[in-house]
């Protein structure tokens, strides 16, 4: 008889992944739905699986706890063949929570929660004390403790998947399996559901998730497998993985990368399917609103530079975020002169320059070389004496860029001239 318990033997005096699948291939139907998938979950991650509907996580889900079996290919829990154990013996290591919460009988909450000790249980044995305090600190920790006594078939969608998931807390194993554990949640719900995830893998327990939104996944996994078309395009920390082409060539859509408020986590923003704006732009400035202009131009295709501006500054963040040419200072140090020849040259190649935010007596030179000017309206953006300047908000830059002529076919003999305090010479 197999022993049940893992054992996570170590290999070359490493320690074994808790969960690993090593080149699974899965076909219904006739139709390819995973092709050469792998993945490791060490003891105590969260592993995300993320990707566009289809990609094939909640198939992966399935093999991973042994419901599927695949055409090719092994999954090990704590070093252990899983088609070596048997139903129960995986149960007492994997504990899963459906995408679906629909239960068909009228059971209360407590007793759909108890179900997750069956695995625990001879064939007629009884629940007894412990199993019950199992129970209802699962129902505590995930709160439906409140619902205990009512029918599970009175729950919104969002509270059965809460019973759900405590139900795979009481079953107790090393190696949780979610599939779309916020999908019918609110957001302070997703939010506290996965900071629980999080802190049981501080505990030592092993997660892997199927999860929609890319920020909260990048929020919450130490890693992430993306899958497209049955095929892992990339798995690694969330960095590596949401980035621009892969995300492309995963959800064919673009994206603009940037990183979270308040998180070490990137964030991911989906922008409309339109022609790439093709022109370069110098964008002079400083604070949230040059930040802005940096990103909106880089959404939508536009070549930026940034400069100069002082180091730590949100517009050289962003910049340095989005991979532009960035032109720093030091704080409070003023400019020097070589770096203010660097970012006239940057302004002077560039189709424009768009002035956002804070552009200081410093950069007048730089704003001085500008072919075009697009001045972004708002608070503290000075007023540029030409005729060919053009105020647009943060939003509608693209579309000043785009409907300027490229830099080769401008003529060169007119300027932006000094900054003044009136708002004359300037259109919209």
């Amino acid at each position: 008889m197999t022993d049940s318990s893992p054992r996570h033997d170590s290999h070359d005096g490493e320690p074994m992944p808790m969960l690993a699948a090593e080149d699974i291939t899965v076909s219904l139907g006739g139709t390819d739905i995973l092709s050469n998938v792998s993945l490791t979950a060490e003891c105590g991650a969260v592993v995300g699986l993320v990707g566009p509907n289809g990609a094939g996580k909640t198939t992966t889900l399935r093999v991973l706890r042994a419901t599927l079996s695949p055409d090719s290919g092994t999954v090990r829990v704590a070093g252990d063949p899983i088609d070596g154990l048997s139903s129960k013996q995986v149960s007492q290591r994997v504990a899963s929570t459906p995408q679906a919460t629909a239960l068909s009988f009228e059971f209360t909450v407590r007793q759909a929660v108890e179900m997750g000790r069956t695995p625990h249980l001879g064939r007629f044995d009884r629940a007894d004390s412990g199993d019950r305090e199992v129970v209802d600190a699962a129902m505590e920790r995930v709160d439906v403790a409140r619902f205990a006594d009512r029918p599970v078939t009175s729950l919104s969608g969002g509270e059965r998947q809460r019973v759900l998931l405590a139900r795979a807390l009481a079953q107790e194993t090393p190696v949780l399996l979610l599939d779309e554990p916020t999908s019918n949640l609110d957001i302070n719900h997703a939010v506290n559901t996965l900071e629980l995830v999080a802190d049981l893998a501080r505990e030592g327990k092993t997660a892997v998730a199927a999860i929609h939104d890319l920020n909260l996944a990048a929020r919450y996994c130490d890693e992430l497998v993306l899958l497209a078309d049955g095929e892992v395009r990339a798995a690694g920390e969330p960095r590596e993985v949401l980035q621009r082409p892969t995300l492309r060539d995963a959800f064919d859509a673009e994206t603009l990368v940037t990183d979270q408020p308040g998180a070490d986590a990137p964030l991911v923003t989906a922008l409309p399917d339109r022609e790439p704006v093709d022109r370069t732009v110098h964008v002079v400035g400083t604070g949230g609103q040059a930040a802005a202009a940096v990103a909106r131009l880089v959404a939508a295709g536009v070549t930026v530079s940034v400069g100069v501006v002082p180091a730590g500054d949100a517009a050289a963040e962003r910049a340095l975020e989005l991979d532009c040419p960035v032109v720093t200072v030091p704080p409070f140090a003023g400019v020097d002169e070589a770096s203010r020849d660097r970012a006239t040259e940057l302004a002077r190649a560039a189709d424009a320059v768009a002035v956002a935010g804070d552009v200081g007596d410093a950069n007048e030179s730089v704003v001085s070389a500008a072919r075009r000017l697009v001045a972004v309206d708002g608070e503290g953006v000075p007023a540029i004496e030409s005729t060919r300047t053009t105020v647009a908000t943060v939003e509608e830059l693209p579309g000043a860029v785009g409907g300027l002529p490229p830099q080769d076919s401008q003529p060169v003999d007119e300027r932006p001239g000094r900054r003044v305090d009136s708002g004359e010479g300037q259109d919209r």
